[in-house]
């Protein structure tokens, strides 16, 4: 049975004092509601990370880094590396968001050696996949994913692909309002959890945890977590409402 996982992802927003405010919310209130039933983690910016994993090193819930290096030292001016991360009491990173994907300009072969780096470091990476809604109108969705999948994973054997989760977020469904109807999210969950028992082994792929991420609210998130390959989300702008963040995390308990 795959434990529920839920994360949040803060991107470019709060200051130093609205992300300890908010990160000790959610951290209070996922105790209450969840208990150890589920996983949670929240995702701030790099100069927040130290002080959140301060706010909430007492409570269930885990920091996420938004990105990494995939270097472990040296002139690398701006870069962030693993070390650093798990220093300051990161557990998960983000790789291959579609953010860093088609505005910073990620390559797969980029955010292969990210995912690689980060499972040496002892993280546990989050790899992003998902397609534009020009390759979903070409009906393209199935080889962008599959690209998207078999280019971050590449060279990992089952061991270390044992420590990723892999979150689906259809790039035309991130803060647009617009979200993969719950019949659309499973049919790629399901394309996915194929794709790996394909690449590695059915055990494996029932292992993984799959999260659907896109505009993912209070009011859609139990409905997309009843599917039976949807085992979390990926949730966004309503990760900065404490409230709504934690409505979200009692959908999937």
């Amino acid at each position: 049975m795959r434990k529920p996982f839920v994360a949040g992802n803060w991107k470019m927003n709060t200051d130093s004092h609205s992300s300890v405010d908010l990160a000790t919310g959610v951290a209070r209130g996922s105790v209450e509601l969840a208990g150890q039933g589920v996983d949670v983690a929240v995702c701030p910016p790099f100069v927040y990370l130290q002080a959140v994993a301060g706010a909430v090193s007492s409570s269930n819930v885990s920091v996420s880094a938004q990105d990494i290096y995939f270097e472990a030292k040296g002139a690398f001016t701006g870069e962030i590396n693993a070390s650093m991360l798990k220093d300051i009491g990161c557990t998960y990173v983000l790789c291959g968001h579609s953010e860093r994907r088609h505005v910073i300009g990620e390559t797969d072969e980029l955010i292969n050696k990210k995912l690689t780096a980060a499972i040496a470091g002892g993280l546990l990476p989050i790899l992003c996949v998902g397609e534009l809604q020009s390759e979903r109108e070409a009906s393209q969705t199935e080889e962008v994913v599959t690209r998207h999948v078999k280019k971050g994973l590449a060279g990992l054997n089952p061991e270390k692909v044992s420590a990723v989760t892999i979150a689906y977020e259809p790039v035309w469904a991130i803060g647009t309002g617009l979200t993969a109807t719950p019949q659309q999210a499973q049919e790629m969950h399901q394309f996915i959890r194929k794709l790996l028992a394909q690449m590695y082994d059915s055990q494996l792929a029932e292992e993984i945890r799959i999260l659907y991420g896109g505009s993912v609210k209070p009011g859609n998130a139990a409905e997309l977590m009843s599917k039976p390959d949807i085992d979390g989300v990926l949730v966004g702008g309503a990760s900065l409402k404490t409230d709504d963040f934690l409505a979200i995390i009692q959908a999937a308990t």
